[in-house]
This record gives C-alpha cells, sequence and structure tokens, in this order.
C-alpha cells in the first residue's frame, strides 16, 4: 500500500470575494491557466456575498478550498483566515477583480526561487477597461499617498500593489499578517513597509502585467474623463489605515510628522467643504481618520512595539522610496477638487 502523502503546493493563490459575479471567475480561469514547474493550491474566502458567486464558484471550481463567511469581515480577514489554512511555502494575494495574464506564476516562482526567496514581489498593473499600464509599484510621499512607479526592467519599490501581491509564508508569519481592524485598503502599505522594516526587499518584476478592474470592489480611486473620482467608504478607511500605517511602522524620529499629517488631514476637510462636498460626506471621512487611531491605541502599540523590537533597516533604508512633495498637492493642481460620491 502506498502511504506516500501529496506533495505540499509550491503556491497557494488567495482571492477574497465579495460579489464577484462573473469577475471571480475569470479570475479564477486565469489562475488555473497558469502553467510551469510548480504546484500550487486555490483558496477562495466568500465575505458573505449577496450574490451568486459562491455557488457558481464552488459549480464551475469544486477542486477551489472554499471559507464561506456569514458575516462581511473585510479584506484583510479573509486574506488572514485563507493564509492559516494555506500550506504553499509563497502566497500569492490576488483581487477577485483581477486576471494574471500567462506566465505570471512562473515568473514569479522563479525569482522567489533564484535569490527573491524573502522578497516580497509585484507585477506591472494594467487596466482592464483600455490594457493601459497604471503602475510597477509605487513610491509614496510622507503622508503614504501613492505615486506609480513606470520604470521597465526588474526594480525594487516602495509597495507592491496588493490586488496581486506575492508573499513568501515566512515573511507573512513575522510580520503577523495583516492587522484585522484594518477592515480594506493600505494593507499593501502596511505588509510592504513592515516587510522593509524587518529587512526584506519588495521588487516588482518587468513582465507579465496583470490586469485589473481599478475600483470595481470599493468603487472611485480612479481617473475618469481627466478627474479624480472617489466615495466616502474608500476616502475614509484610506485616511484612517494610512494613519495606522504611520503609527504601527514609521521609526521613532519619523512620528514627528504626525502633527503635519494631522494639519493636512483638516486641511483638506476644510478646502472640500468649501468647494461645495458635502458635509456629511467630509464628516464621514475624516472623524474616523481621528477617531480610528483612539479607539485603536493598544492594538497599534502592541503591534508598533514589536515591530520595532524586530527591525533591522535603519531610517535612511526605510525611506529609500518616498517622495517630500505630498503627492496630494500637485493631484490637486493636475485635476482638480475630487468628486466624492
Amino acid at each position: 500500500m502506498n502511504t506516500n502523502k501529496p506533495s505540499p503546493p509550491d503556491i497557494s493563490v488567495c482571492i477574497a470575494n465579495y460579489n464577484g459575479g462573473d469577475l471571480v471567475l475569470e479570475c479564477l480561469e486565469s489562475v488555473y491557466a497558469q502553467e510551469g514547474g510548480f504546484r500550487i493550491e486555490v483558496l477562495v474566502h466568500d465575505d458573505a456575498s449577496k450574490d451568486d458567486s459562491l455557488a457558481r464558484i464552488q459549480e464551475c471550481f469544486p477542486q477551489v478550498q472554499v471559507i464561506a463567511s456569514v458575516t462581511n469581515v473585510g479584506f484583510c480577514i479573509s486574506n488572514n483566515r485563507m493564509a492559516a489554512r494555506a500550506t504553499g511555502r509563497y502566497l500569492l494575494l490576488l483581487n477577485n477583480d483581477a486576471k494574471l495574464r500567462p506566465d505570471s506564476l512562473q515568473a514569479l516562482f522563479a525569482a522567489a526561487e533564484n535569490g527573491m526567496e524573502d522578497c516580497i514581489l509585484g507585477l506591472p498593473q494594467c487596466s482592464m477597461a483600455d490594457d493601459t499600464i497604471i503602475d510597477r509599484g509605487y513610491r509614496t510621499d510622507l503622508f503614504l499617498n501613492p505615486i506609480p512607479i513606470m520604470a521597465s526592467g526588474v526594480h525594487e519599490a516602495g509597495v507592491a500593489t496588493g490586488a496581486c501581491l506575492w508573499i513568501p509564508r515566512s515573511v507573512w508569519n513575522e510580520i503577523g499578517g495583516f492587522p484585522d481592524w484594518f477592515e480594506s485598503v493600505a494593507e499593501d502599505i502596511f505588509i510592504c513597509l513592515a516587510a522593509r522594516l524587518l529587512g526584506h526587499r519588495v521588487v516588482v518584476l518587468d513582465t507579465p502585467a496583470f490586469d485589473h478592474w481599478i475600483g470595481k470592489n470599493l468603487g472611485g480611486g480612479k481617473l475618469e474623463a481627466g478627474k479624480l473620482r472617489s466615495t466616502v467608504r474608500r476616502r475614509r478607511l484610506s485616511e484612517r489605515n494610512k494613519t495606522f500605517v504611520m503609527l504601527c511602522c514609521y521609526p521613532w524620529p519619523a512620528l514627528l510628522l504626525l502633527p503635519l499629517h494631522v494639519l493636512s488631514l483638516a486641511a483638506e476637510a476644510v478646502f472640500l467643504l468649501a468647494t461645495g462636498t458635502a458635509p456629511r460626506k467630509v464628516g464621514a471621512i475624516y472623524r474616523e481618520a481621528f477617531a480610528g487611531p483612539w479607539r485603536h491605541r493598544h492594538r497599534i502599540m502592541q503591534l508598533r512595539g514589536r515591530l520595532m523590537r524586530n527591525g533591522k533597516v535603519g531610517i535612511v533604508r526605510f525611506f529609500a522610496f518616498t517622495d517630500w512633495l505630498p503627492v496630494k498637492l500637485a493631484m490637486l493642481f493636475r485635476h482638480g477638487t475630487p468628486h466624492i460620491d
């Protein structure tokens, strides 16, 4: 009798799904179409979808390991649950509205197995709508607003987009995954900054790209006809969670930036009110940016303490992918006041 157990997978592809419709099926098709010298497992966390996507996943892809949540818990908890069940040496966190191009997994796996085994990896991101390159990773400004990198070639970045993010299991465990209390948005900034603080690189490969429906899940977060468009929910989570990341990851001297950060948020709120944004929308966005860090202060201090104790890089290396000019100022001059739904 053969008692040999199957070999564990090399890669665990983790897809957080909420009302994915046809998009999540296309995402899964793109994963199972991948070929190369690796073994994969695929996990889907369904976040209490209200459409029929869970049933369609189970019917069309019975081999997928499904975690069906009875309540909506958000992107961070969804991925934490999948990572806890996954058995691969590497995790690929993939949005349900993203698609892998041929050879994506092979490129990521080859890079990891040839000198980048402890690196977070990303791929160039293309818009599903018009096939244009959105970014090849990001830099950030001092307040963690993302600045797309467009340079080709394999290169280090400050952040690899969370829509298609490769992270070694060992690095994920060292960081402790995503903070549950982030819910969604800016979790990729957190995981990449925490990794760099702990001495790991973030690298974006040159090819292939992956395709993504920008803004499908939370709305907004993109340019439409040259104008910035967002939603109250996206802005609320973004401003709050970027503040969380600063508090958790910034080395002690850099925390002197916090008063400037608070002043900049207050100035944004005043500007939006002055240019006609409804007070209820402005209040919903910026109230949480101030109240959230206070409410979660004990969790923030606990996580910060652990990261600082284990930190391996100095402040210069930590801010190597940071621009000094506030990017929101440049975006305001270029595109005008954002429209917030």
